[in-house]
């Protein structure tokens, strides 16, 4: 027994022993990976540029691509990857003298695929650097300009200046086009508040000789009373808000000749409670399209105009929706044909593309299936194919194919898998990718392992070579897991993916305070095949800590279809709530998902939804975090509400139950809403109203605010925020 006991204390001080070096291995392990700051994922962190993946510069001369770095600009062969420097910051310097100022190649353009000449500019001046020849050919002088758009074509820009828009011609001279700008009358800008897929303001015809542009007045729309406290007595900043139900601003839109310095307007009749979007001009330059819609959204028609009298044509095509249309794209014409254009629409359903002749007569569908076509990137002339960007592949892929206009044959362009063109311009085109000829493609894409590559395709057959593998930029860290699936909506058949982070050293025998971080809403897409599926940093950062996340794209947010996004008309967030409520059964079914710390984060939509969520379903979320959140549609903008929700007062029942005043005494964990005090995309009005109710029913909502702030957080005020957003979690959910 002696013996026996013995053995038993000394096995048990080697099992102790083993373990303790078993231990010791581990964390020494663990100690060779590093921990993860917000300094390192936060977007306005101090190391976050080293933290992203590596990434090339690209811009094509024609059918020659370059890569544009901030010292030289440089050719890269096609076929081995090669490159070869065309010029140097240096060699521009030299050949410009002073005007060069604080030039960065980065920017650099290369209008004409004929002619050795870039595009080059700084605050105070562009010019056209001849690069074969080492000299200047062409400059502009830039004085005070905003807003400003230069055609290639006449060399003339247009922008604006003190409120009112300029011209300035190819030889430098200016021409005032306008007098009254001002605060109430806006010129040469994005109007309807960025909707409809506006984004700017100006439209040089093909060559370059007439300009349309919009004019909003706004003199009928009342001021909300934004206020700027870094004055020594605080001083209104007032911002032009037309919101649901009341008096919205008035758009036409002018055209100037700048060969006659004359200016006419569409005569599209009275602009009241009228929506004018997607312009776009004819081939010849002598025609103006513009799609037009009804305040209520429910009718769109694609009008053609005189670009000299301003008169209208005709009506070329209609189409009705019940609940509504939305048109985010001009018609484009086929290069090969000036009689024949394409139009996107969602009238089967799915965003597809459809073939019209210029007398508005529908030749052919040439798209079609259950998945949308995201963006009409361009043409390949030759072969008379559009280029095109779809979730053919995937609900949560972008993928890019070649589409034959008389057949409407597809070919994929990329590998079939991940997000593929993740190369953007303004307005969100993939249209930079593009060789001039529609030839080639540079496909920068991501998947969920495989944090950024570039191909040089040829649209042709397809073949591909790569170009640029980034490295993983977070080799060395202590990553969690990110995985994606599906479950089934609240009507029982469609499908809902889901992106999961689980924390890291995920043991399944544990049980993990877990977060649904949320957004909701139109337009977004949180759930993607691209790095780690698209998660935030912040998910990565909460992971570290412990926390498991959940994320989920229910019914009504993008890229699904009509029905799928419908499905939320007339009553914002009763249906996604739903829907956010099967994500909850699925962890609820998950054993190592502690159901009595669930806790729920997001912003915007993503805010409404969290507080929606928060006070429709008290007992299940023990903790939320609500940034800018929405809390009464009748207090949003006029396009995107009433789109969504109708009227207040063709749709009370509807503000009524998604109201969250009406909810504010239900309010049972810890809340806390953030907003920045000078948001003018989600009114501050919204939170102090909600938090005002709250003091009335007795609830206890915590509430911080970000000081000259708007909608989102700008520079190191990011980190800041995510810190608050995580120690709040910290204190109370953990």
């Amino acid at each position: 027994m002696k013996n026996k006991r013995f053995f038993m204390l000394h096995g048990g001080v080697t099992l102790c022993v083993m373990a303790l070096l078993s231990m010791f291995s581990i964390m020494t392990v663990n100690a060779q990976q590093r921990e993860f700051t917000l300094e390192d994922l936060n977007f306005g962190g101090t190391n976050y540029k080293n933290m992203v993946p590596a990434n090339r510069y690209l811009a094509w001369w024609g059918d020659r691509l370059v890569r544009l770095d901030s010292d030289r600009c440089s050719e890269v062969d096609k076929k081995n990857c090669s490159e070869k420097t065309l010029f140097t910051i240096d060699d521009i310097r030299q050949w410009a003298g002073d005007d060069a100022g604080s030039l960065n190649l980065l920017g650099a353009s290369f209008p004409y695929s004929d002619k050795p000449l870039v595009l080059v500019g700084n605050g105070s001046v562009r010019m056209l650097v001849d690069f074969k020849a080492g000299k200047v050919v062409w400059q502009q002088k830039r004085d005070g300009e905003t807003h400003s758009d230069w055609s290639a074509e006449s060399r003339a820009v247009a922008f604006v200046k003190a409120d009112n828009l300029y011209v300035t011609d190819a030889e430098g001279n200016t021409r005032r086009i306008t007098t009254d700008g001002s605060h109430d009358i806006v010129y040469g800008q994005s109007v309807h508040r960025d909707e409809f897929g506006i984004y700017k303001g100006t439209f040089w015809s093909p060559d370059g000789t007439k300009l349309a542009f919009y004019r909003m007045d706004q003199s009928m729309v009342t001021d909300y009373p934004l206020v700027n406290i870094d004055t020594r007595i605080a001083t209104e900043i007032p911002t032009k808000y037309p919101m649901a139900g009341e008096t919205s601003h008035k758009v036409t839109v002018g055209i100037y000749d700048l060969a006659t310095g004359s200016t006419v307007y569409l005569n599209a009749g009275d602009p009241t409670d009228r929506y004018f979007t997607n312009v776009a001009w004819g081939p010849d330059g002598k025609t103006v399209y513009m799609i037009e819609l009804n305040r209520d959204q429910t009718d769109m028609q694609l009008v053609s105009y005189d670009a000299v009298t301003g008169e209208k044509q005709a009506v070329l095509y209609k189409e009705h929706d019940d609940k509504y249309v939305h048109p985010v794209n001009p018609i484009v014409f086929l290069p090969w044909d000036d009689d024949k254009f394409i139009l996107q629409s969602e009238k089967d359903g799915y965003n597809h593309l459809y073939l019209f002749n210029a007398k508005g007569e529908q030749l052919k569908q040439i798209t079609s299936g259950e998945w949308v076509v995201l963006d009409l990137v361009g043409f390949n002339t030759e072969k008379k194919t559009a280029i095109i960007v779809s979730t053919e592949s995937s609900p949560i892929q972008n993928n890019i194919y070649s589409v034959n206009i008389e057949s409407g044959k597809r070919m994929l362009l990329d590998n079939g898998r991940g997000f593929h063109a993740n190369t953007r311009a303004a307005g969100g085109s993939h249209a930079p990718m593009l060789s001039a000829s529609g030839r080639y493609v540079y496909d920068r894409y991501t998947e969920p392992d495989v944090p950024r590559n570039i191909d040089i395709v040829n649209t042709e057959n397809g073949k591909s070579v790569n170009y640029f593998t980034a490295d993983d930029p977070w080799k060395g860290f202590n990553v969690p897991e990110y995985s994606c699936g599906t479950i089934k909506a609240a009507d029982g058949t469609t499908d809902l993916y889901y992106r999961m982070v689980k924390p890291v050293n995920f043991d399944p025998a544990k049980k993990y305070p877990t977060v649904v971080y949320v957004y909701g809403g139109p337009g977004i897409r949180n759930v993607e095949a691209s790095w780690h599926y698209a998660s935030r940093s912040w998910e990565t950062y909460m992971a570290q800590k412990g926390y498991l996340l959940f994320i989920l794209d229910n019914r009504g947010s993008c890229d699904r279809g009509r029905d799928f996004e419908q499905a939320t008309f007339r009553h914002l967030g009763v249906e996604e709530m739903k829907d956010q409520m099967k994500g909850v059964e699925y962890l609820k079914s998950l054993s190592y998902v502690d159901t009595t710390r669930m806790g729920v984060h997001g912003w915007s939509f993503g805010g409404f939804m969290t507080t929606s969520l928060m006070t429709t379903y008290p007992d299940v979320f023990k903790v939320g975090v609500a940034g800018g959140p929405v809390i009464d549609w009748k207090w949003y903008e006029v396009m995107y509400g009433e789109r969504y929700m109708d009227t207040p007062q063709a749709n009370p029942e509807g503000y009524a139950e998604t109201s969250l005043i009406n909810k504010a005494g239900n309010l049972k964990g810890k809340l806390q809403i953030i907003i920045g005090t000078d948001d003018p995309t989600v009114l501050p009005q919204q939170a102090l109203s909600f938090i005002k109710k709250c003091n009335e029913v007795g609830t206890q909502p915590d509430f911080y605010v970000y000081p000259g702030e708007g909608h989102n957080m700008m520079g190191h005020q990011s980190v800041h925020l995510h810190e608050r957003i995580t120690q709040y979690f910290e204190d109370y959910l953990k």
